[in-house]
């Protein structure tokens, strides 16, 4: 049994994510739902299959008993995040299966060109947010690869491992890998600003130090752009402002009045009577209003200005889910399921 022949497989099948236990049944994710397959690979089976993918060094430390994030590429030329970790004694792995080429906002489901205009900002922080799986990483790399095409630009990203890779188009793009080529993405972001960068993209804000990098960059006139594991703009400022020691609050809530840009909250759902997803969307851009409540932290307040810039660009989930089922898209049922307040959106529909 080889690795890439799961591979292959899945990708056939349009899953989205591959599990591989030793002695248990192979798992995939096809549109967002988990199915085991009537495969079993022995411990020895697993191990072969992980390490053909590892360097040596990697396969030290998975024998040293560490967990390890590796990126590799596939036959197809796809790319693959794989997490390799230990479970009763035995090895285990998620490999995320990356598509061969770089999506466009259009085939995302996105607003192609409110995520263009962003994407010309000259300095401020831009977040993509949603769970596990939403599809944040893609976004950022259609982000990216839009930039690629049309800028002129300096882009150095900072990734746990490297995901997607880009070639240099109309901009010169540079990847660190955390681990490999920095020790932490704070690291890195500090020493980012001394390689004359136009735009820094930060895989994942995890913690303080790495929140107030990001926020210091964008300050000093650089465009950066990040994800956060948030379900609402008004989550994301909280989630900001609660990783910061409450001593040091009153001084970050002014700068992240000051340098946030817009947050995309994104989360993907079940089509309607066909298989696939979509993506619905919540869209903050920063104005006087945004920028007034993140001051006075009344976070609470932001639908509401949500819901009254609609002209602006801006939007709820609750809107974009109701707009999907008004399409057709997506079922009702389906909408209130991925609704944050079902009650408020079934008067929406």
């Amino acid at each position: 049994m080889e690795l890439r022949d799961l591979i292959r497989e899945a990708r056939i099948n349009k899953c989205s994510d591959l599990h591989i236990t030793a002695g248990a049944e192979v798992g995939v994710r096809r549109y967002g739902e988990l199915q085991l397959l009537d495969i079993k690979p022995t411990a020895e089976e697993t191990e072969k299959m992980l390490f053909s993918v590892l360097r040596e060094d990697d396969i030290r430390m998975i024998k040293e008993g560490r967990d390890i994030d590796v990126a590799a590429t596939d036959e197809t030329g796809g790319r693959l995040r794989i997490n390799i970790y230990h479970q009763r004694r035995n090895l285990a792995a998620s490999v995320r299966l990356l598509e061969p080429n770089i999506p466009s906002f259009e085939d995302l489901g996105l607003p192609g060109k409110l995520l263009a205009q962003l994407t010309t900002k000259r300095s401020g922080l831009i977040l993509v947010t949603g769970p596990t799986g939403s599809g944040k990483s893609t976004t950022l790399a259609a982000m990216i690869d839009y930039i690629n095409n049309n800028m002129s630009r300096h882009v150095i990203t900072i990734e746990d491992p490297i995901e997607y890779v880009y070639g240099f188009k109309k901009s010169m793009i540079h990847q660190r890998q955390v681990g490999r080529d920095v020790p932490d993405f704070a690291t890195a972001l500090r020493s980012s600003l001394r390689e004359d960068p136009d735009i820094i993209l930060v895989g994942e804000m995890r913690d303080y130090e790495t929140i107030n990098a990001a926020i210091t960059a964008s300050e000093t006139g650089h465009l950066v752009l990040s994800t956060l594991h948030t379900r609402s703009a008004a989550q994301t400022v909280e989630r900001i402002i609660s990783a910061c020691p409450i001593e040091a609050q009153p001084a970050l809530v002014v700068q992240l009045a000051s340098v946030l840009t817009g947050v995309i909250t994104q989360t993907l759902v079940p089509l309607d009577g066909q298989e696939g997803r979509t993506a619905a969307t919540e869209i903050m851009l920063n104005n006087t209003a945004v920028a007034n409540l993140i001051k006075e932290q009344k976070t609470n307040q932001i639908q509401t200005v949500l819901q009254s810039n609609i002209q602006a660009g801006m939007h709820t989930m609750n809107y974009s889910l109701a707009n999907l089922v008004k399409t057709r898209k997506i079922s009702r049922d389906t909408a209130l399921k991925y609704s944050e307040n079902p009650t408020d959106l079934s008067k929406n529909i």
